[in-house]
């Protein structure tokens, strides 16, 4: 059985009466922990020359968009508009962003929703589109490869990331907040000290808590560490509270609380060198906030967070 099942099993039942936290008998023996959990003592190293001082933030300026169907000469939408798909990278295991709906099979969610916008620009059809699910340490490597065109799955923006890949301006702008058992004490990141949290591999939430708690697990999926959660093998889970309002979602125990305290601007990842495809990119959510369909999707994914922001504001280097 899948270990998301227990997460699953508390969403289903979220809608009815159950035990109180309290009511809850504890395990006489502890549960294994999920596959491939580690436990980290300090920020991965990295073998390659810092990233140079950036703004990452600042994207290729779009020009007008193609007319679907009708791509450049040449040009890498070309490539995908005759090969009939676009090959996205995206989440499986994130509520609300991206995640496989359980009745359905298909794979929904903010991101997805992103994602789709691309291909109906290239195709004029948002369905002419493969997704490839990634976890968040596989996103650069599998851009990287070739494997995937675009990756829409929760990818913050940053220097170092951009010596690697290319980047869109940001579609959505998140923060880092904390996940906890509700009535555990727990107020926000400064409580974390003695504490034992769980975060994702691979993801920039690892280095923003590394040095603020007492043990960090490491896991591959953020659906791995609600299990953990559930389970008492962790005192709280700390990344992007669009994430976290997916993972409070599928278990009604669950609160995010504190304020943010990071900055985590999302963007469309595209292999290095592909300027046009980011330049197209952006010319899509440059027209998905003028006409409303940015809107749309956060009303259709994130009304949890609140009512729908004003989407993020383009800013390009050239």
């Amino acid at each position: 059985m899948r270990r998301l099942t227990l997460a699953a099993i508390m969403l289903l039942s979220a809608c009815s009466a159950g035990p109180a936290p309290s009511d809850i008998v504890p395990r006489t023996a502890p549960a294994p922990q999920p596959a491939n959990a580690s436990t980290v003592t300090a920020a991965p190293s990295s073998s390659a020359a810092p990233a140079p001082s950036c703004d990452p933030t600042a994207s290729l300026r779009p020009g007008a968009l193609p007319a679907a169907g009708q791509m450049p000469a040449g040009s890498n939408m070309e490539r995908i508009l005759k090969r009939g798909r676009l090959i996205a990278g995206v989440d499986q295991n994130s509520y609300l962003m991206g995640f496989r709906n359980s009745f359905t099979g298909e794979i929904e969610g903010f991101d997805v929703d992103v994602a789709r916008q691309i291909a109906k620009a290239v195709f004029g059809d948002d369905k002419k589109v493969q997704f490839k699910v990634v976890t968040a340490a596989e996103r650069i490597g599998m851009l990287q490869r070739g494997e995937v065109d675009v990756v829409v799955r929760t990818m913050t923006i940053t220097c170092d990331r951009l010596k690697d890949v290319d980047f869109s301006q940001v579609y959505y702008q998140a923060g880092q907040r904390v996940l906890v058992r509700r009535n555990s004490g727990i107020t926000g990141v400064d409580s974390l000290q003695d504490k034992k949290v769980c975060v994702a591999s691979g993801s920039t939430s690892l280095n923003n808590v590394i040095n603020r708690v007492r043990t960090t697990v490491s896991v591959p999926n953020w659906t791995d560490c609600l299990v953990m959660l559930q389970q008492g093998q962790a005192d709280a889970i700390s990344t992007d509270d669009t994430i976290l309002a997916g993972l409070a979602a599928q278990d009604p125990y669950t609160e995010v609380v504190g304020a943010r305290f990071t900055e985590e601007p999302y963007g469309v990842g595209v292999p290095k060198g592909q300027e046009d495809l980011v330049r197209f990119v952006n010319g899509v959510l440059e027209r998905m906030r003028a006409d409303g369909t940015w809107g749309v999707i956060y009303g259709r994914w994130l009304s949890t967070l609140g009512p729908a922001p004003v989407p993020p504001v383009a800013r390009y280097r050239d």
